[in-house]
């Protein structure tokens, strides 16, 4: 009789474990939902957008800039570009802004920019067409990046500052 408890519960252990197809994640301890979310981006946030990556950035806001750091003690932007985008989607990406675009994407127009796409900024008042500055587009026209007065921030595709020194969109490969 033991032994029958015993293989009819090892059986239903088994069926249960078959059963979730599903993949789980572990959330992190700090995971913050969509309502806390949409409060801390200011723009309403579904489950139809990338919490992960939501998410993820928030844990960032106000990290101030650091040229060439990757800590919360400090970080520029191509720093956290990469940081989020090996976080959130797997993916390592080149160290510079300028790589990042010659490396790994492909161009987007600002149109079709999707979440998670980059974005480039020549902001040395040099008419190159080489970046030196990178974002991750969230939605509605924003962004987050590193400035370098505000460290970590969301700013605004239509903020005059952004309007004058865009230069490309980038989906990465």
């Amino acid at each position: 009789m033991k032994l029958h408890n015993i293989l009819c519960l090892s059986l239903f252990i088994l069926l249960l474990t078959a059963c979730g197809s599903k993949k789980r994640v572990a959330l992190p301890s700090d995971f913050k939902g969509p309502k806390e979310l949409s409060r801390i981006y200011g723009v309403r946030i579904t489950s139809s957008d990338n919490i992960y990556l939501y998410n993820a950035g928030a844990q960032w806001l106000g990290t101030p800039h650091r040229l060439g750091g990757n800590t919360r003690k400090g970080v520029d932007c191509s720093g956290l570009v990469v940081i989020l985008y090996r976080q959130v989607y797997g993916k390592k990406l080149a160290r510079s802004s300028a790589d990042i675009w010659k490396q790994n994407c492909r161009k987007v127009g600002r149109g079709k920019l999707k979440e998670g796409d980059l974005v480039f900024f020549r902001t040395d008042g040099k008419r190159t067409k080489t970046p030196n500055h990178v974002g991750i587009y969230l939605k509605n026209g924003s962004f987050i990046h590193t400035s370098t007065s505000r460290g970590v921030t969301v700013s605004s595709l239509s903020e005059p500052y952004y309007t004058r020194t865009w230069l490309m969109g980038g989906r990465v490969r």
